[in-house]
């Protein structure tokens, strides 16, 4: 596993003006739901001056080589500040097998989340990079800001854009277990993150405010994923930990225990502080950006909030 010391890379700040290119590093998108995203960053005052352009293959964007292309061409680019991911899906691990490491040069904001796990998860790992879980073209910005699968507007500017330190992002969840604590936040789709174990760019997460989340799991399969991260050590030196809702993933049995239940159950035994609930990725609720590399406070209490100790961003 590379272990992740050195000082976080952080990329410049976005704001009105800035251009931004969009990715597919995973799935294609419905053209409607891309164009509906397009507006929405053109909206804020972005330029929008690259849109990855390729041919779908089955539930791939297209072909590895050019979602690579995709993501390295702008990230190199003296023309683009910013990338915003089209959408998640499945195909961002392909990426990784492609030399990505050598092509690398320019550190910019990348936001996006699910499947972007795998990416943002890789770059920390490998280049200290801070990325940013947030909404993506097709997914969160295209249903508009505050509203159903829509996206929190002001996190999202908060996080791109801010670059000073103290700002807060209320969880709007529930503690499961109270307190507070200081970490670096990390983490992502829990599925995706437990993917890297075995891999050369395996999460380190010891002293961070772990992020979990995903959506469509039957309870005994977030049963599952908890207990092979504890059993793997991904919980040993973790100082708090922040849990998305869940959504689509009811029991299927009537007395069965709940996600909720079964969070509870595995993780009140770390004795650190824990909210549950949060609308982060994969969530019906306006979706918060959360930057992932940066030291932050948990404050497990009430419905949680997270204070943000340094910018994730430079001027």
């Amino acid at each position: 596993m590379t272990m992740n010391n050195g000082t976080p890379r952080k990329p410049k700040a976005l704001a009105a003006g800035s251009r931004l290119a969009v990715f597919a590093p995973a799935s294609p998108a419905p053209s409607v739901e891309m164009i509906a995203g397009l507006a929405e960053l053109k909206r804020h005052g972005f330029q929008v001056v690259s849109n990855q352009d390729t041919k779908a293959e089955g539930y791939f964007a297209g072909p590895p080589l050019e979602r690579k292309n995709g993501f390295v061409g702008p990230l190199n680019s003296e023309e683009v500040d910013g990338l915003v991911a089209l959408r998640g899906g499945y195909g961002s691990n392909y990426l990784l097998d492609l030399e990505l490491e050598k092509e690398l040069a320019k550190c910019k904001c990348v936001v996006g989340f699910s499947d972007l796990t795998t990416l943002q998860i890789f770059l920390w790992q490998k280049f200290d990079w801070v990325t940013f879980y947030g909404p993506m073209v097709a997914a969160g910005l295209n249903a508009g800001a505050g509203s159903r699968k829509g996206y929190d507007e002001a996190s999202f500017l908060q996080a791109t854009g801010k670059t000073e330190s103290g700002w807060k992002v209320r969880l709007k969840g529930e503690a499961v277990l109270a307190g507070q604590a200081i970490g670096r936040v990390l983490g992502g789709c829990m599925t995706l993150l437990e993917a890297t174990i075995g891999t050369q760019w395996e999460l380190d997460t010891k002293d961070a405010l772990l992020v979990l989340e995903d959506r469509a799991m039957k309870p005994y399969q977030v049963d599952r994923v908890l207990m092979h991260l504890k059993q793997a050590g991904k919980f040993e030196g973790v100082r708090g930990i922040v849990l998305g809702d869940f959504p689509e993933s009811e029991p299927t049995v009537a007395g069965a225990p709940t996600v909720r239940e079964v969070c509870a159950r595995i993780l009140r035994p770390l004795g650190v502080p824990i909210v549950y609930g949060a609308p982060i990725g994969h969530t019906v609720r306006p979706m918060l950006t959360i930057p992932l590399g940066v030291n932050a406070r948990l404050d497990a209490d009430g419905e949680g909030t997270l204070e943000f100790l340094e910018p994730a961003v430079a001027a």
